[in-house]
């Protein structure tokens, strides 16, 4: 069957980018080097019998909890992941999303505690309907490539909310989905909703819909639960993300290199477990290095420190020939305004021309604890914005167009021609955002952006419309969810 999205690498390669770059080689090796150091030296605490038992047998220091890995053990593990690998929609061999270090996508992020609703403006808690609305939301979304939790759910038993969220979003969308779990139970029960989804267990191994998020505890410790999830995984192949999260000042260094080595140590030591249990199985690289703010002790995303660290992961990303995992469309503003807008273009912007390949948080008020859907859909037009600037422009004959301007000549215009004709749509066109002379858009009712985007956002709830899963999943789903 074709593949549902084209290759762009050659086409853009006709282009002149925008670039964005920070480290060379020899600052990659440096911080590759002082992860390897801590590992070595510091090591880790592993609070899991299995993932100790992999580790001690390959040859690393174990002393009960703790274990001290080798830099040659970090390298083989490094060669033994894969350089790329991809995501599917829904139940095809159609590939969604190709994450093979230079495409680069965007998704909602997981877990909020509050939602902010478009249909009555308020802030509540989080139910099953809310979900399905947001999930609905980002399915409609051309720029949102994968669907994420985005809210912790009231109305379900607190105990499987995770599998309740997982059904939900297989339920409302054909896109991939970054699945949030709590255990191995969870993770077990997932796979084998996404298995019925994608028409058996060889199917979803072959055509992955699902990869799991996951990761250490900072500093330098790996729980029972993140170890189980990791090696389930890696055990059948299923795409997986195992990233710690830093607190630059809190669980980590204040320093961002200090913070972002601690993260790639911790990073690399969950790499380890994951291919010693299977060789080659697909891991998703990267780091969330955060800081606090040290007046108001929390933790932020609309800051330039938090934009470096992404450039970091990126350029580490790349200097392993791994896939990356990053951050983008998120706000620590607690409503959709000005500073929501720009937190959301400079972090979008920062991950598409460092190439962070899985850009999650799209979405995300207060500092990761409200979902706004409005807040997706602005963040799509920023998006398509921000892909045509990254896109760059073209030097060929045709685009220097000098046999028109010889033929216009002085004084003369190009409105007509039929190289304008022929180019006009490579100019971007908003969506969204209004270019109406005043008068005109004052006859139209004088709507600003706010206002347009709710009407937007609560007719995609209304209007879009997802195919639905057969009988025979919807059974599997409910036999799982009731047990």
């Amino acid at each position: 069957m074709k593949e549902s999205i084209p290759d762009m690498s050659q086409t853009l390669q006709l282009r002149k980018r925008p670039t964005l770059k920070m480290l060379d080689h020899e600052d990659c090796l440096k911080l590759h080097q002082a992860s390897c150091e801590i590992l070595k030296n510091t090591g880790i605490v592993v609070h899991n019998k299995a993932g100790i038992d992999l580790l001690k047998k390959a040859g690393a220091v174990v002393d009960d909890l703790h274990v001290k890995i080798s830099p040659s053990l970090v390298e083989w593990a490094l060669a033994s992941a894969p350089e790329k690998f991809n995501l599917y929609r829904r139940g095809t061999d159609n590939v969604a999303i190709r994450l093979d270090g230079e495409q680069v996508y965007f998704g909602p992020g997981s877990d909020t505690l509050h939602y902010l609703d478009p249909r009555s403006g308020l802030r509540h808690d989080f139910q099953v309907k809310d979900l399905a609305d947001c999930v609905i939301v980002c399915d409609a979304l051309k720029e949102i490539d994968f669907v994420m939790s985005m809210g912790v759910l009231r109305d379900v038993p607190s105990e499987k909310y995770f599998q309740h969220q997982f059904a939900t979003m297989l339920r409302y969308s054909t896109k991939p989905i970054v699945v949030v779990c709590n255990g191995l139970a969870d993770v077990e029960a997932i796979a084998s909703m996404a298995a019925a989804a994608a028409g058996g267990e060889d199917r979803l191994l072959s055509y992955p819909n699902i990869l799991v998020y996951s990761e250490p505890s900072t500093p330098l410790q790996h729980s029972l639960e993140a170890v189980d999830k990791l090696l389930f995984c890696a055990e059948h192949a299923i795409p997986i993300t195992h990233s710690p999260a830093p607190m630059m000042g809190g669980t980590a260094p204040v320093t961002l290199a200090g913070a972002v080595v601690l993260g790639n140590a911790e990073m690399l030591s969950g790499l380890v477990m994951h291919q010693l249990k299977n060789p080659g199985a697909p891991f998703l690289y990267g780091h969330g290095v955060h800081h606090l703010d040290m007046k108001t002790m929390i933790s932020v995303y609309g800051a330039p420190e938090f934009q470096l660290a992404r450039v970091m992961a990126a350029e580490m990303g790349r200097f392993y020939r791994l896939p990356v995992w990053g951050y983008a469309g998120h706000s620590d503003s607690k409503v959709l305004d000005g500073q929501a807008a720009a937190d959301t273009q400079f972090s979008v912007l920062v991950a598409l021309l460092a190439k962070t390949n899985l850009n999650h948080d799209v979405g995300y008020l207060e500092s990761g604890l409200t979902h706004s859907p409005e807040l997706m859909v602005i963040a799509d037009e920023i998006i398509s914005m921000s892909r045509r600037f990254v896109e760059g422009v073209r030097l060929d004959d045709e685009a220097l167009a000098l046999e028109l301007i010889d033929k216009v000549g002085s004084g003369g215009n190009y409105t007509a021609s039929e190289h304008t004709l022929k180019n006009w749509r490579d100019l971007w066109m908003p969506q969204l955002f209004d270019r109406k002379r005043l008068d005109r858009w004052e006859a139209q009712g004088s709507k600003d952006i706010n206002a347009r985007t709710r009407e937007k956002t609560v007719a995609l709830m209304n209007d879009h419309k997802v195919e639905p899963l057969p009988d025979s999943v919807e059974q599997v789903i409910e036999t799982i969810l009731s047990r």
